[in-house]
């Protein structure tokens, strides 16, 4: 067992005041060490306390009893109450270790947080050359260093106008806007920024820019690159070693290209699987995170006084700070709310590493603590990053995070500079206003110049230490190896390397495998030769969604990769996509999973796979019927509720997310053509597998709830497998789903913004008055101040107002047939058209009472409005469209799952027959 890295100093401190004995105190480090060891392994720790509970002195009993209870809960045994969260929040804000405002102080970070030594030495030399350049800066040119735009929103001549000192391509952003650009296309928009921010025609500064890009697993945004497995295959892996390999061949793959920085790794630790980032995370433990910083750090960037930053290495950041895999009940950018000691111990044991590693950035995260956005978190960002662990590299912003934080718009927020943030991520067409408004804040005093020179310096310091003033044109450093270097066969066969040692074994009854080629197979299912679904989220577009097998040039589909190996064998393998076959297979090969997302869109209410449309079970119960052996090999994000699934399968096998080299699943599966292994499994779960669908979160060690499989489980053809026996597939009773969803009640409710649309454009309701080309909108009162919309159309064009999530919200809590739309309507003005409920799918004159004049409620059946298979990702819940001169008033617009006794409900057939 590796010894546990976690520091415990400040419980142990405490304890042993209670003992008031040193000797006892370094005692107890070791008994520490030893319980956090067990829990670890999954061990419960009841002979431990059994054995304090012998002991005869109460207050040594109560001591040692503490730190138990505080490793116990550190981990993240089990969910707080409601009553104990509220008393560790009252702790907080009494603890003596905060400020006037309630706010944790520098004591308290330096009783918790690390201070990590320096990876680089002194550089004196670079140090003065910073100041120099620093010194002939104007504020313009400052601030415009500060500044990020996207690819997408800016060009060459606005770099040589601005003189910006970073920029960068979001996922699905592409030169020229074309996804299948070639390397050239790449290079070329490199050098051209690179020249117009070396052009100091007009202002007498040259500072070569940054290109950053989101690289996550593998160089994913380029046609042609390979495609590692997602963190949560690496981290099945446990293998440090593979991680740096990985991040050292996606580093050469992403210069290749021209671009110097990238946007990883992800040191989330993911407390509960519902948060659709799931896989961008390593494991539920933090031990295994914090190596994988380290090495991916060093792989990537190289290592200090040795190839730091050398030909064919890149900038690394590490993301997100901090506490975004910890937010309440998985939602993404949510709220973490843990104590500050846990905030280190579990979600910060990866950047102490990584910036010991020597990582030159570190990106601020969506979420926030404790009520606090992170873009605005002075003591976190400030006092404990960069002051008490000596993070002397760049703060990056996500994107349009500092908009997130209160008192602030994606066009300005000194807010976010003021707390730590040095550059401001701004996509979309907010960077200029973002950049004028920031000008105008220094001058005026809102941010200090000694702010502004500190953010720069940090900028200056990484470029000079990365080389960017001594490389020239990005086209010029590349050498032809580089240059051949996406997609090199080499850098396959890591990945393909990397799919088996993901690969975890959760059942192997009858030990069907490995499975003889020579056989005649059947492969179905819908992931089978899906080189999409298997490499997920951040593949080519942001959502990993629009691609097929004709986008992955050089990559291999699981089916291609059995098909390969089967018939060199002898074997014959049938590709089906509804499982019929004409001539009885040996052996059916079932792959199934989840559907491609990122962040935001993979947000699940519970962990149930294809919940409300069993597809998959039903193919695999139909092979079971009819006596075929089946092998069942699952693509998800995260580990999920498939009992019945298992139950349908004589083996199973979790395989997360791949990525382009498919071919790593057959050499695990099968035999050699002479009958031998030819690879084992390796792979272990690094998350807790649920026995429920509502058992999230569930993380090791477990008390009271137990998991189906725990952390670290995964069969081998080594063992002899205990047949697994039938599980239960009764759904369990989930948590009440509240009785209604609220989308506009006296306002408009989160996640949800109210969005005015016409053909042409959309644009948020930021006031209380909005106008665009057919549409007024504004805030009128009905029961108390602005409760209400007041909507009129011009009738110039067809335009409507309508209430989205910039996220696809999973609805299906509202399935039932008695779950219900219900919202109130006053008519003001009629007209001769149609107005439509929700993209044409009603029109409301058929609900409506026209000649009426007060307000109405008006309830519609959910199916009315949605397919139901659509359920699962709603992005515009509500809307109203008219291209005719209505005026209505609109308020109280909820999803119910069923009718209050009052309301009286239409029928879908009612309003079609109509």
């Amino acid at each position: 067992m590796k010894q546990f890295r976690w520091s415990h100093r400040l419980p142990q401190k405490r304890a042993a005041k209670q003992l008031g004995d040193v000797k006892k105190f370094q005692s107890m480090q070791k008994i520490t060490w030893a319980i956090k060891s067990s829990l670890s392994t999954n061990l419960l720790t009841v002979p431990l306390t059994t054995g304090i509970k012998k002991l005869k002195s109460k207050r040594v009993k109560q001591a040692l009893m503490g730190v138990i209870m505080t490793v116990v809960g550190i981990t993240g045994c089990q969910k707080p109450s409601d009553a104990s969260a509220d008393r560790a929040g009252e702790e907080m804000k009494n603890t003596p270790s905060t400020d006037q405002r309630g706010q944790p102080s520098l004591s308290s970070a330096a009783a918790i947080w690390p201070k990590v030594d320096a990876a680089l030495p002194p550089q004196p030399d670079i140090e003065a050359q910073v100041a120099a350049l620093l010194n002939k800066m104007s504020l313009e040119q400052k601030v415009a260093q500060m500044i990020q735009p996207e690819i997408r929103d800016f060009t060459p001549d606005d770099m040589r106008e601005y003189g910006f000192g970073s920029y960068l391509n979001g996922g699905g952003s592409f030169p020229n806007q074309n996804k299948h650009a070639a390397i050239e296309d790449w290079i070329q928009l490199a050098d051209d920024m690179y020249v117009a921010s070396m052009d100091a025609s007009k202002d007498g500064i040259a500072i070569p820019a940054l290109w950053g890009t989101d690289a996550v697993h593998g160089h994913t945004n380029v046609i042609g690159a390979t495609i590692f497995p997602h963190n949560i295959g690496l981290g099945a892996a446990n293998n440090p070693e593979l991680v740096k390999q990985i991040a050292q061949l996606t580093a050469q793959e992403v210069a290749a290209t021209g671009i110097d920085w990238v946007f990883a790794p992800t040191v989330a630790v993911a407390r509960d699987d519902r948060w659709g980032r799931s896989y961008e995370s390593y494991s539920e433990d933090p031990t295994r995170v914090a190596d994988y910083a380290e090495a991916f750090v060093k792989g990537m960037q190289g290592e200090p006084e040795k190839d730091f930053l050398s030909p064919g290495k890149t900038l690394a950041t590490l993301k997100h700070f901090i506490g975004d895999g910890g937010t309440e009940q998985g939602d993404d950018q949510g709220d973490t709310i843990v104590e500050e000691d846990a905030l280190f111990q579990i979600h910060g044991q990866g950047y102490a590493r990584g910036i010991g590693a020597g990582a030159q950035f570190v990106m601020a995260s969506f979420n926030s603590w404790q009520g606090r956005k992170l873009h605005g978190h002075h003591y976190l960002l400030q006092q404990v990053l960069k002051d008490r662990m000596g993070f002397d590299g760049v703060v990056v912003g996500d994107w349009n995070g500092h908009g997130q934080v209160a008192g602030c718009s994606n066009e300005s927020c000194p807010q976010a500079i003021n707390a730590g943030v040095d550059i401001l991520m701004a996509p979309g067409q907010s960077w200029k206003a973002l950049y004028y408004n920031t000008i105008e804040q220094v001058q005026r005093g809102d941010i200090s110049m000694q702010r502004i020179d500190d953010a720069v310096s940090r900028i200056l310091r990484v470029k000079f230490r990365a080389g960017l003033f001594q490389r020239g044109k990005p086209s010029e450093a590349l050498t032809r190896y580089q240059l051949n270097s996406l997609g090199d066969a080499k850098h396959r066969a890591v990945a393909r390397d990397a799919v088996r040692q993901s690969l975890v074994l959760l059942k192997n009854n009858r030990k069907i495998l490995p499975l003889h080629p020579k056989q005649t197979f059947l492969l179905t299912g819908a992931a089978a030769d899906n080189i999409g679904q298997q490499s997920g989220g951040w593949t080519i577009t942001w959502q990993g969604t629009g691609n097929n097998n004709q986008d992955f040039p050089g990559a291999t589909s699981i089916y291609q990769g059995l098909r390969t190996q089967i018939e060199q064998a002898g074997g014959k393998i049938f590709l089906s996509d509804d499982g019929s076959f004409q001539h009885r297979p040996d052996v059916a090969i079932v792959v199934f999973g989840e559907q491609p997302y990122a962040e935001g869109n993979g947000d699940i209410s519970n962990l149930e796979f294809e919940r409300g449309n069993k597809r998959s079970w039903r193919l695999l119960k139909k092979f079971k019927a009819e006596g075929i052996p089946t092998v069942s090999v699952f693509l998800s994000g995260r580990p999920m509720w498939v009992n019945p699934e298992l139950n349908q399968s004589d083996a199973f096998v979790a395989a997360w997310l791949p990525g382009s080299e498919g071919e790593g699943i057959a050499d695990v599966l099968l035999q050699s053509s002479q009958g031998e292994v030819q690879f084992d499994f390796v792979g272990k779960l690094p998350f807790s597998w649920p026995r429920a669908a509502d058992q999230a979160p569930l993380n090791a060690p477990y008390i009271g709830q137990q998991p189906l499989f725990p952390l670290g489980f995964g069969l081998s053809y080594q063992q002899e497998p205990k047949p697994l026996a039938v599980l239960s597939e009764q759904r369990p009773d989930l948590p009440q789903q509240p009785p209604s969803k609220p989308i506009f009640q006296r306002s408009v409710q989160p996640p949800f913004r109210t969005m005015l649309a016409n053909d042409k454009e959309i644009v948020e309701l930021v006031s209380n008055s909005q106008s665009i080309a057919g549409l007024q909108v504004r805030t009128v009162d009905r029961l108390v101040q602005e409760d209400a919309l007041a909507v009129a159309w011009t009738g110039t064009q067809s335009a409507g107002i309508e209430f989205s999530s910039p996220f696809t919200e999973d609805l299906r809590d509202w399935s039932s047939s008695a779950a219900i739309m219900s919202f109130d309507l006053r008519l003001l003005s009629s007209a001769d058209g149609p107005l439509w409920l929700n993209d044409h799918a009603l029109d409301l004159r058929q609900l409506v009472q026209l000649d009426h004049s007060q307000w109405q409620t008006i309830a519609v059946p959910l199916g009315c409005l949605f397919v139901p298979d659509h359920l699962s990702a709603v992005a515009k819940v509500f809307s109203i469209r008219a291209e005719h001169p209505w005026q209505v008033q609109l308020a109280n617009v909820v999803i119910q799952s069923q009718p209050l006794p009052e309301q009286r409900v239409v029928s879908c057939e009612s309003i079609k027959d109509e």
